[in-house]
């Protein structure tokens, strides 16, 4: 988890996140950031197998602490296959995260074309139990020989 330190100054923080990060969406206060990388000592092209990697960095913004519960995603590679996994929070973690708080995690998917993308959304749970529906913005999953 990452705080900014006391009194620096969030334009800089802003900048860096969003170099390193391709892909953000916020809702409620809450961002989740998306950075993906092939990974092609994972992948065996030979036999319709690629993999990436990808970080994600969710940022709580808002002024009460919530608490990621589920993920859902959607998956859909090059042929128009769609994949849907949902599950309970992720990486086996269901982190709470104060205001001003962040989670970071990596994750792989293996997908049978060199290109396809991903997208969804959390749920969380405010501190009165209400449902926050967040959502993980889209990216694409492409392979370098394959990349426009």
């Amino acid at each position: 988890m990452v705080a900014l330190p006391s009194g620096a100054n969030p334009l800089p923080f802003r900048i860096v996140m969003k170099n390193l990060f391709d892909h953000a969406a916020t809702t409620d206060g809450v961002t989740v950031r998306v950075s993906v990388n092939f990974l092609p000592e994972q992948s065996d092209p030979a036999n319709n197998k690629w993999f990436w990697i990808y970080h994600i960095r969710i940022e709580n913004a808002s002024r009460e602490r919530v608490q990621l519960m589920t993920r859902h995603w959607r998956i859909t590679d090059a042929q128009g296959l769609v994949r849907h996994v949902d599950g309970e929070g992720v990486v086996g973690e269901q982190p709470v995260l104060t205001p001003g708080r962040s989670h970071d995690y990596v994750s792989g998917c293996p997908l049978a074309t060199p290109f396809g993308s991903m997208e969804g959304f959390y749920t969380f749970h405010r501190e009165d139990g209400t449902p926050i529906e967040v959502r993980i913005p889209f990216f694409p999953l492409a392979a370098p020989a394959t990349a426009h």
